[in-house]
């Protein structure tokens, strides 16, 4: 039975000329797993906002969209909220209450359901979800994973017949954002419900959908199962195609004519058949690790403690370690664990209580705000909202110059030349807030960029992005690299880390448990390292890159012979 029929919709922000969805056509069944990806600004929040009338953005559309073969115009917002639920990218945007019962109740409250069923209802998500552990908690206390968990079951209460997620895990660590998507792939298969999904992280994703729709600009390019669709960009060379997840991109590099894989165990599978009767051999050579060059020390942390109240609980705990200068240094781990409170006091805006933190030699919490931004450190915070004071990207990108010496002319090459790199020239007079999230997050990048940071503090900075837009940031990282920038970025996008990183630690209850060169840091794990490496490693265990699998396999020679 069809629940959703789209049918030639567009839709157009107010004050633009470019259509932000152009004459779509489509049509969802009752019970399927759909999902959505593109470049980030194509179009999939909006379209996704469409779907729930009381979400829609602003602005001027045409077209006719079907709920249950009537128009959603004629819905009533009370029907809205039990029919079609929503969880929105941040987790922290949807939580309107204290305690996580009090959260789990809200939704059934509003919608003026009687104590009994409220009961009966909080405490079957409780189960479902497995809350009961933190059932009582305040919501303050939950980590990323476990907020977006709740939402999620806050949302499912409401015994929705729809469940709409706009990009749930991009501000999840891998393990949470896995076990999120199996409750999501749970509800789809035991409940029956339909699940609409905007995605960028597609490698857990793909495998639990039954179609993949690929936006471009508005319009749709690609509609299918995931292995025909991920066929269908490969064949038309589409740029999503570097998005598509690791065992499907490494069998279209080698040549070969079996299925094609999707999932890792597909690729485990795929990879064995391919090497019957050929010898697997290892890379041709192992260049020399980055980190092991002698270069002066950029950030040191030494014996760091610090927690936020005088009688809270410490969030760092004896953290020592130190960032070279030019190093490509990321940081990986779960969230909560201290991540973006070590990023806080480099940057100063926290103070350890006890220990050092030294930037270049010095403390940075006392130095002055000139000395410590200007060219010297340069700060993505995880939301890039933040840092927008302005009503439009061109005069938030001028605004960061204003305390410069530089001319109108020197000022204006500037900001076109941040805005070409970040291809915000078609959104320079949008308000930063009207943009996707993804747009947001290259024009925060564009902003800090323009002081010339020396030292470049990245908090998620891929959330949101496209696997199009990722390449291009990491050409652009390595660049500033090459020029001496140090980098440190905290991520939870374990394959970017993987294939661009010099040296990664892995962050655990407020300090560092380990640290590596790249290739061998993840090699050596079995949860946070790499689709490829899941794939392969029972043939190549230091192979981690979807990249290092494929060299493998363009050397493993002739079949033997007898």
């Amino acid at each position: 039975m069809e629940i959703y029929r789209i049918q030639d919709v567009s839709f157009t922000f107010p004050g633009q000329d470019r259509k932000t969805l152009s004459h779509l056509k489509l049509s969802v069944q009752s019970g399927e797993f759909v999902t959505i990806c593109g470049k980030s600004g194509c179009g999939k929040s909006t379209l996704l906002r469409q779907l729930k009338p009381v979400l829609a953005p602003h602005g001027k559309r045409s077209g006719d969209i079907y709920y249950r073969g009537r128009p959603i115009e004629e819905m009533d917002r009370r029907t809205q909220a039990a029919e079609i639920g929503f969880v929105l990218q941040s987790s922290d945007n949807q939580i309107v209450t204290d305690k996580v019962w009090h959260e789990l109740a809200f939704g059934l409250e509003s919608l003026g359901f009687d104590n009994r069923t409220i009961r009966l209802r909080v405490a079957e998500m409780a189960s479902f979800f497995g809350i009961q552990t933190w059932f009582h908690h305040r919501v303050t206390d939950l980590s990323g994973g476990q907020k977006q968990l709740l939402n999620l079951a806050s949302v499912m209460a409401m015994h929705p017949s729809v469940l709409l997620l706009d990009e749930p895990t991009s501000q999840l660590d891998p393990i949470a954002a896995a076990d999120f998507l199996e409750t999501v792939k749970k509800i789809n298969r035991e409940l029956g419900t339909t699940v609409i999904m905007t995605e960028h992280r597609l490698e857990d994703v793909l495998p639990i959908s039954d179609r993949l729709v690929v936006l471009d600009r508005g319009t749709i390019v690609a509609d299918a199962a995931p292995r025909k669709a991920g066929e269908a960009l490969r064949a038309m060379r589409h740029p999503m195609f570097v998005s598509m997840p690791a065992p499907m991109r490494i069998y279209a590099a080698v040549d070969n004519d079996l299925p094609c894989p999707v999932t890792v165990k597909e690729g485990r599978t795929w990879l064995q058949a391919y090497l019957d009767g050929k010898t697997a051999r290892h890379a041709a050579t192992e260049r020399e690790s980055p980190a092991d060059a002698p270069r002066p020390v950029a950030v040191k942390f030494k014996d760091v403690w610090f927690k936020h109240d005088k009688q809270g609980p410490d969030i760092i705990k004896d953290l020592s370690f130190e960032v070279k200068e030019g190093q490509f240094y990321c940081i990986v781990g779960g969230n909560g664990t201290g991540k973006t409170t070590a990023l806080s006091l480099i940057s100063g805006i926290y103070r350890p209580y006890r220990g050092k933190v030294l930037v270049g030699g010095k403390d940075p919490a006392k130095m002055s705000a000139r000395e410590l931004f200007t060219r010297n450190i340069g700060v993505l915070p995880q939301n890039p909202q933040m840092l927008f004071v302005k009503k439009t990207v061109e005069q938030d990108l001028y605004e960061m110059l204003a305390q410069t010496d530089l001319t109108r002319e020197e000022k204006a090459d500037k900001v076109k030349a941040a805005a070409s790199f970040a291809e915000l020239e078609h959104l320079l007079d949008m308000h930063p807030y009207d943009l996707s999230g993804g747009e947001q997050q290259r024009a925060a990048l564009a902003k800090v960029l323009l002081l010339e940071p020396a030292i470049l503090l990245l908090d998620e900075p891929t959330k949101g992005l496209d696997g199009f837009f990722k390449e291009k940031l990491a050409l652009f990282l390595k660049k500033l690299n090459a020029d001496g920038v140090t980098i440190m970025m905290v991520s939870h996008d374990i394959e970017f880390c993987a294939k661009h990183g010099d040296v990664c630690a892995m962050f655990f209850d407020g300090s560092i448990v380990t640290s590596n060169e790249t290739k061998r840091f993840f090699a050596g794990n079995s949860f946070y390292t790499t689709a490829a490496n899941r794939m392969a490693r029972h043939i190549w265990s230091e192979a981690v890159t979807a990249e290092d699998v494929i060299e493998r396999c363009q050397r493993s020679g002739a079949k033997i012979v007898g």
